[in-house]
Formats: structure tokens, sequence, C-alpha cells
């Protein structure tokens, strides 16, 4: 059974220092899908966003460092941007690497499918080095590794029509599943709890928990989560204060700091190093989609971002 939970967002927008004009009201609903129990292992959720601008206007926002995703768009198609890459305009359907900083999109009226990809789902589904695609964004069509994906960009019908949708990606994924025999490697859910776990705090205490020698820990981490596990764990410990501010501001960053970080000095480096800027400056971004889905994401899964999204045994 597919459970699914709604959100409606609406607010007016401002002139942005960029170069783009935010303009009208935005309305936001997202779903969220949960996989079925043989894909439960491999992906966060399934989950469509449908944007509305009005006015033929456009909005932004960044997406917070994460795991990686397929996104396939019907309508106004987004730029989106990383640092040190060009900006990717008007493709259809993307692919995004892991993340360790924010990627900036913007969109007007459009209707979104995501799926989000777990290391496991990484390995299985994707099988390239994950540190060789990680911060960056791709057009699905352009890719030779991506092909195995490209059906993926066909899931829209004539008309909005949410169950067809949701069942063209569950079977795609269902029917890859099934033409593979390739065992899991249990190393990687072994890493994976272990960023998850708080009391974790280094490298040190990850190949502890773990039991893996050190340079087997960096090349597994680096093989499926993209980055090496000190950078891992900071963005794991950073993802953790943001989700804290950001479900209650009241807090105000002082109080959402999670207790690994040394000081508030710290923090704010890793603020820069992540988000690109400082904490200041992202209290005072406009947030029209990212901060409504997080809250629902949190409200579903009971956790606001996939980042901190715990992998379910197989």
């Amino acid at each position: 059974m597919q459970v699914r939970c709604t959100v409606r967002s609406t607010g007016t927008k401002t002139k942005d220092r960029g170069a783009h004009t935010l303009t009208g009201d935005c309305t936001v609903r997202v779903r969220f899908h949960r996989p079925p129990a043989p894909l439960a292992p491999y992906f966060t959720t399934f989950y469509i966003t449908e944007v509305v601008v009005a006015d033929g206007g456009r909005v932004t926002d960044h997406l917070h460092p994460e795991w990686a995703n397929v996104r396939i768009f019907s309508g106004d198609c987004p730029d989106s941007e990383l640092p040190g890459q060009a900006p990717l305009t008007g493709s259809a359907a993307n692919f995004t690497g892991p993340t360790s900083t924010a990627l900036k999109f913007t969109v007007g009226t459009l209707r979104t499918w995501g799926v989000g990809i777990l290391p496991l789902g990484w390995a299985r589904f994707v099988g390239q080095p994950a540190n060789a695609h990680a911060d960056r964004v791709y057009a699905l069509a352009e890719q030779p590794f991506l092909q195995p994906f490209a059906p993926l960009a066909a899931i829209f019908g004539q008309a909005p029509d949410e169950e067809a949708e949701l069942s063209r990606i569950t079977q795609f994924f269902l029917q890859k599943l099934a033409q593979s025999d390739e065992a899991d490697d249990p190393r990687i859910l072994v890493c994976h709890n272990a960023l998850l776990d708080p009391e974790i705090s280094n490298v040190a205490e990850m190949a502890e928990a773990t039991r893996l020698p050190a340079h087997t820990l960096e090349r597994q981490c680096r093989r499926h989560f993209g980055f090496a596990p000190r950078l891992l764990l900071r963005r794991q410990r950073f993802m953790r204060s943001l989700v804290q501010y950001m479900l209650d501001p009241t807090l105000h960053w002082i109080g959402a700091i999670d207790s690994h970080y040394h000081d508030q000095a710290q923090f704010v480096r890793d603020f820069h190093r992540f988000m690109g800027m400082s904490p200041r400056e992202y209290a005072a971004t406009p947030k029209p989609i990212l901060q409504e889905v997080m809250r629902a994401r949190q409200e579903f899964l009971g956790s606001a971002v996939q980042a901190l999204h715990a992998p379910v045994p197989r």
C-alpha cells in the first residue's frame, strides 16, 4: 500500500538579488509515496511536487546537501546550479549525484516526480563510483552512464495521472531489481547506520562502529556515498543542526547547533561550506518550496531531509 502526505504552501515573492524577479504567489503541493517493500532498502521516497506560480513568475530556492536523485519535470523546467558547474537549464529530466553543497534552482509552474536514491540504491542501480559524480547535476539524456534510467523520462501521460505515473516508476525499478541477482554489500548498510548515529563524531569512532579498517571505510564511503568519511560526518552534523532550526526557528541558530560543534564559529564555517552563505543570509533568504516540504517530510517519515533518512534493512 502506498502512503502519502500532502502539504500546501502559499507566499508572496519578492525581488531576488540575482537574475530572476520573483513575482506573484507560489502554491506548492507535495505528496510522498513509500517504495514497496522490495525497493525500500534502495530509495527514500517517490515524491511528486506541484508548483503553481501566479502571473507566469518563477521562484528560487536551495536544495540542501542530500543523496542522489532523479527528477522528471512537466511544465516550466528548472534552472539548476551547483558551485563550480555551469547552470543546467531546460532539461526535462535531471540526475543529481550525492551532494555536499546547496543546489540553487529556479522554477515556474510545473509538476515534478522525484526518486531519492540511497547509497545502497546507488550501488544496485547506478553502479558507478559515487565520488566521480558527487556534487554534479546532469541532464538525464546526455550522460551514457544514465541511459538505463532513460525510460523514466516518459512517465508523464497525456494528462496528469498520479497513480499511473507512480505505477510506471515503481514497475520500472521492480523490473530492474528482478533483472539483477547480485547480492548487496552489507558494509554499505553498516556504514550508513554509523553515519546516522549522532554519538559518532569522528572517523575513528565510525571505523570502530563499522568494524572496518580505515582504508576500507574510506574506499566504501567514496565509492557508494560520494565523499570521504570525515566530510560525510561533517555533513550529517551540519544537517542535524539545520533541521533543528528549520523545524523550530524559535531556537535561533545557537539553540539548534549540534552538540558536537566546538563553538558557533565552527558551525558558521560549516554553513559556508555546505550552503555557500552565512546562517544569517540563509535565514533571510526566501524558501518558497523547501520550508514546508521539510515540515511535511518530517511529519510523514520522521526525517525532514534525505541526508537523515534511515535505510531499511533488506
